[in-house]
């Protein structure tokens, strides 16, 4: 909930800065931090909300692994 609550509040962050990314290059650095702290959350999130006991079982089944020779047969 928390991390969700921050991710809104970058993305009003960058709402507001938008404006000022060409006039200043502070404002673009600031801008591409805040770009970079945003996909972070994000990802994290995304890492949260996975099953994992799913994840876990997924890793242990063998797979099939793909050839190069297997992309060109028709």
């Amino acid at each position: 909930m928390k991390k969700e609550l921050l991710l809104k509040e970058k993305e009003l962050q960058l709402a507001k800065l938008k404006a000022h990314v060409d006039k200043s290059s502070v404002c673009s650095e600031l801008y591409n931090k805040i770009v970079l702290e945003k996909a972070i959350l994000k990802k994290e999130i995304e890492d949260a909300q996975k099953n994992k006991f799913v994840e876990g079982i997924k890793n242990l089944l063998p797979r099939k692994k793909v050839l190069i020779c297997d992309y060109f047969k028709k």
